[in-house]
């Protein structure tokens, strides 16, 4: 039996882009049989993600593209999101829970994006994120 297709979409970097790019995936976990939750945990991860690729990752900058890439089958969909910017250090992000910095606005997605996938890993350079959500993954997780 053969995996799931891998579909793949490229967008220029302007926030209006990213609800048709959201909706396409999460109506692919949805044909693959995910329930409400985990739909939910998937748009709410996907929001942060392509929202960041956009903003930080581009700069907002249209000549600059966001590549998306994703499969989903009745176990697990994940999910790839790169951008073209330099790319940052996700260690380097501060506890967004930390009493220092519950004013501060940096660092509350990606800490979303950890606690509503089963898996979130970012590449050496830190310009590409590849979300996992597995069917059986509770909602919310705490590491």
């Amino acid at each position: 039996m053969a995996g799931p297709q891998t579909q793949t979409l490229e967008f220029p970097s302007r926030l209006s882009e990213v609800p048709p790019a959201q909706h396409a995936i999460v109506e692919a976990a949805r044909a693959a049989g995910f329930d409400d939750k985990s739909l939910f945990a998937i748009r709410l991860a996907l929001d942060e993600a392509l929202t960041n690729a956009v903003r930080h990752g581009n700069g907002s900058d249209p000549t600059k593209h966001v590549t998306v890439t994703y499969a989903a089958d009745a176990e697990r969909i994940t999910i790839t999101v790169e951008d073209q910017g330099p790319g940052f250090a996700p260690a380097d992000l501060p506890d967004p829970t930390a009493e220092e910095n519950l004013d501060r606005p940096h660092g509350r997605g990606v800490m979303l994006m950890r606690a509503y996938m089963t898996e979130v890993t970012y590449n050496d350079r830190g310009n590409r994120v590849t979300l996992t959500k597995a069917r059986d993954c509770p909602l919310p997780r705490e590491d």
